[in-house]
This record gives structure tokens, C-alpha cells and sequence, in this order.
């Protein structure tokens, strides 16, 4: 593989692997992303090394664990000391440009006043005090952990910050003081549902859209000289709340809706000797209980949203033809975690053992490579950043030090190939110094079965067979027939977790 060969990275945030028509959805129409599924290869069988936005991001940044990079949870900051796959890329030739989401460093107010602000804090973004240094606004830090060039969106729905509120205020001064007001209500961060008067070309998918495209023009105008380039393309979205725009809005109605097979499993949820203490703890953002009526419009306006997203990722992917790239350009798609959708009687995400959260969607189209495909080989979003690497021809010497994760390249050639036997999900929650989450879990994916175990929870976890019961309805923990199995997987899991342990710091004594 050439090593000029450019990469454009499409994320988006809390999109489920089951929601894109070429997944099988029998409502959902995603065109674009099956357009680059059948240009390419669609894995069926991709996990996130951890279900929450910050770890799982940091994770397809360096190449490392969470408990290697130090990112455990949201409302950490990634160490900008670490080694990353974009430092890799500067100091190789390639041009690196982060557009949309990062979600590095925590985005909401600290815990204890005296830490420091971010250049991701939402507030000092919306609401600049002149009078207390800031980074962001005018003193965002160029390069940001090695993109050399930064347009930056925060937030979720229409409750936004970062670089859009410029591109925002000189198109419409009036939606950025109606956004102001939503910032003074949380449940326009956290609910699933938010207020909308944005209209489709204010929306932040359109400056993404726009920014990404500015790029590619200069590039092919030679503004980089010679310079291949690495582009973050981040989309904020399907994460609620949800309130899509225009025509999104109504695209799919909530009275056309099916629940999930499932939906009516929240009884068993609240005798779960973990789960049970974990249900409507925290604002929005983890597990909640849900209801027919909320479930339904939440998941219609979460298919428009998705809608929104593919078109997005269309107008994108029609730009990168258009001027010439799409022979020399790797495209892969993937998102952060999934979303829960109503599985469980439950919202959003948070630690639990259900596949909804943990499962993403990942496509991968490289030109000389990849045929049209679908694998069902285990992939995790810790294989990215090696992958990448390799199939830019850069050197192993010249990688993150001890990345993790494994070269999936052989995979890309042969769909049929295997090389992962499991994938390792890590998953630490640290909301305030002891609560209200203050837990740890852990996951082992393997072809037939999912384990999930718990911090302080002795004697229990939940064993799906992934295969024979794909609702998630029968755990096999206690199964007498199942035990000698039980015993295998626990062991492979512990097995796995001594592996991925981060040996950091560094022995420095003399051998």
C-alpha cells in the first residue's frame, strides 16, 4: 500500500450497528452508508473497547486501552503527552485536519472548582469570561493533539458550542442567542428530546459538511503541496437529545414504530442484583427507564436523524469523488457505542451487558484492497489506529510505542479470515468522586457468547449465547449444563484483562 495514500476517518456518535438498511433494518434507508458498504467491507461483528464517547475516542486516537491511556471514563482529559496516531502521521508527511466532535478532554464543569478549564468546556464556549483565561474561543490551542487544522463542534441536538457558534453567528445571530437559552436548561444536554429551531443548512452536520469539503478543495488545489492528508470527519449525531431538523423531523412517525421484541424485560432489570442500583441515577446520559409512548417518537426521530447523518456522509463522499480521491483515499466508518433504543425497557447507554450499547457499526472501503464484502470476523475499535497505520506502509518502528490492538489487514484481504477469537470491552464509571456511578465492568465477545462481569458483585454476571438468543433474555450463569463453560470464559477474560494491563510506568533500574 501506498504510502501516500490519504484516510478519511467518518465517525459518528451513539449510532447503533442494526441502524444502517445495509445491517439488514427493514425501515431505516442509509444509502450512503451502504453505498460505501458494498464498495468495500461491512463487519458484522465489531465492538468498542469502551461503551462511553471520551474512552472509546481516545481508544481510536492511540491505540491503547482505556486503563493504558488513562481515559477510564467521560470527564477525564486525554494526556496530550501520549503517543498518537496523528503525531505519527505529522511526523510521516501527511496533512491532519479534525473536524466536528473530539471529545478529548471533559466537556462539562469540573467536580472541584479549582481544576482546570478545557478547550472542550461547553460553557466557556457559550458564555466567555474575559476576565478568567480560557482556552478556547480565540485561545484554542492549534495543533490539538496533532491536527494541525481545527473546526470544532460541541454539544449534541441544538444544545452546540465550539468553532460552529462563529459559523453559526455570521449566518444567523438569532439561532445563537436562542441556543444560549438552551444552555441554561440541562435537559437540552441530557433529555431525550430537545427543542429545534435549526433549520437543516444552520445544523451542525452542514458546517461539518462544508469544512470538510473546504479542505479537500484546498488540497487538490495544492495549498498542501504534495502532502497526503488524515481527516477526522465527526458527526455529533444520532447522540441525543434528538429533535432532527426540517424534514428529518417527519420522516418516520412514531405511530409506524415497532418496540423492540424485548421492550418489556424492565421488571428483570430492577431484580438485577447490579443493575437494579443503576437506573435513573444520572441525568439522561445513562440507563433510563423509558416508555411506549416516549420510545417510539424517540426512536422516529432518531431514524431521521440518521437519515440527516447519511446524507451528510453522502455530500462528503460525493466531494471526495468528485476531486479525484476516491483511488487513493482509505474511507472507514464507525461510531463511539451504541444506544440501548428501548431494549430493556431502557434508554441510552451506561454500564450494562446488552449488545445495543457495546455493538458498532465499522465499514472500511481501501482502493486496491478491500472488494465488496461482509465479514463476520470479531473486530474492536482498538484495531484501528494499528491497522491504519500498517496500511499506510509506515513502519512498526515508527508506531505508538506497545500499541495494542491487532493488524487487521488480512481481514480486509480475505473477509473470511480470522485473527481476533475475542474482543475485550473495558468499562469504568466515575460520575462524581463516589457516585452516583461508581462501578467497573467488564466484557468478553466471543463468536458464540458475550460475558459481562462486576466490580463487587460476587458469584453473578451475565452469559449470553449471542447466536440462540439474540434478545438477550436468557442468562446462562446458573445454568447447570453451562458451568464448565462459564468457568472457560471467566478464565479467557481474566486471561484477557492481564494482557491489555498497562504496564506504564516504565522499569528504569539497570537490568
Amino acid at each position: 500500500m501506498s504510502e501516500k495514500m490519504n484516510v478519511l476517518f467518518l465517525i459518528s456518535d451513539q449510532h447503533r450497528a442494526d441502524h444502517m438498511s445495509c445491517s439488514g433494518h427493514k425501515i431505516l434507508k442509509t444509502p450512503n452508508i451502504d453505498r460505501l458498504a458494498k464498495d468495500g467491507i461491512r463487519f458484522t461483528n465489531a465492538f468498542c473497547t469502551n461503551p462511553m464517547c471520551m474512552p472509546n475516542r481516545a481508544t481510536l486516537l492511540t491505540g491503547y486501552y482505556p486503563n493504558v491511556h488513562g481515559v477510564r471514563s467521560n470527564g477525564m482529559v486525554l494526556s496530550e503527552d501520549l503517543p498518537s496516531i496523528t503525531q505519527t502521521l505529522v511526523k510521516r508527511g501527511w496533512r491532519t485536519a479534525g473536524i466536528g466532535k473530539f471529545h478529548y478532554q471533559y466537556d462539562t464543569a469540573a467536580y472541584r472548582i479549582k481544576e482546570k478549564k478545557t478547550p472542550e468546556s461547553f460553557y466557556d464556549w457559550v458564555f466567555p469570561n474575559d476576565k478568567i483565561f480560557s482556552p478556547t474561543g480565540k485561545n484554542f490551542p492549534i495543533p490539538y493533539y496533532h491536527y494541525q487544522e481545527v473546526e470544532m463542534v460541541l454539544g449534541h441536538g441544538t444544545a452546540l458550542a465550539g468553532h460552529y457558534m462563529d459559523w453559526l453567528e455570521e449566518r444567523s445571530p438569532m439561532h445563537v442567542e436562542t441556543m444560549k437559552k438552551r444552555w441554561e436548561n440541562l435537559d437540552a444536554s441530557f433529555g431525550p428530546f430537545c427543542e429545534n429551531d435549526l433549520p437543516v443548512e444552520l445544523y451542525p452536520n452542514a458546517y461539518i459538511v462544508e469544512k470538510t469539503i473546504n479542505f479537500l478543495e484546498r488540497h487538490a488545489r495544492g495549498d498542501y503541496n504534495d502532502k497526503p492528508f488524515y481527516i477526522h470527519c465527526s458527526f455529533p449525531d444520532p447522540h441525543h437529545p434528538v429533535n432532527p431538523p426540517g424534514r428529518y423531523r417527519n420522516m418516520y412517525k412514531p405511530e409506524d414504530i415497532e418496540l423492540p421484541e424485548n421492550f418489556d424485560d424492565l421488571e428483570n432489570i430492577r431484580a438485577h442484583p447490579f443493575l437494579k442500583d443503576y437506573i435513573n441515577v444520572m441525568p439522561g446520559a445513562m440507563l433510563r427507564e423509558t416508555n411506549e409512548e416516549e420510545i417510539r417518537k424517540f426512536i422516529a426521530y432518531t431514524y431521521g436523524t440518521i437519515a440527516l447523518l447519511d446524507d451528510s456522509m453522502g455530500q462528503v463522499l460525493a466531494a471526495l469523488d468528485k476531486l479525484g480521491y476516491a483511488d487513493n483515499t482509505i474511507v472507514v466508518y464507525t461510531s463511539d457505542h451504541g444506544d440501548l433504543m428501548g431494549e430493556h425497557g431502557m434508554l441510552f447507554k451506561g454500564p450494562s451487558p446488552y449488545n445495543g450499547v457495546l455493538q458498532v457499526p465499522m465499514i472500511w472501503r481501501v482502493p486496491g484492497l478491500t472488494k465488496s464484502s461482509v465479514s463476520d470476523a470479531l473486530i474492536s475499535s482498538i484495531d484501528y489506529p494499528k491497522t491504519i497505520l500498517k496500511l499506510l506502509g509506515i513502519p512498526e518502528r515508527k508506531h505508538p510505542p506497545n500499541m495494542q490492538g491487532y493488524d487487521m489487514t488480512p481481514v480486509l484481504k480475505d473477509p473470511s479470515t480470522k485473527i481476533r477469537d475475542c474482543c475485550l470491552i473495558e468499562h469504568d464509571e466515575e460520575v462524581g468522586p463516589k457516585g452516583p456511578l461508581y462501578c467497573r465492568l467488564r466484557h468478553l465477545i466471543t463468536e458464540d457468547h458475550k460475558l459481562t462481569v462486576y466490580e463487587g458483585i460476587n458469584g453473578f454476571g451475565d452469559v449470553f449465547n449471542r447466536k440462540n438468543d439474540p434478545l438477550e433474555l436468557q442468562n446462562l450463569w446458573y445454568d447447570e449444563d453451562f458451568k464448565s463453560k462459564r468457568f472457560e470464559l471467566v478464565e479467557r477474560l481474566l486471561q484477557e484483562s492481564l494482557k491489555v494491563q498497562t504496564r506504564n510506568p516504565k522499569r528504569i533500574a539497570p537490568d
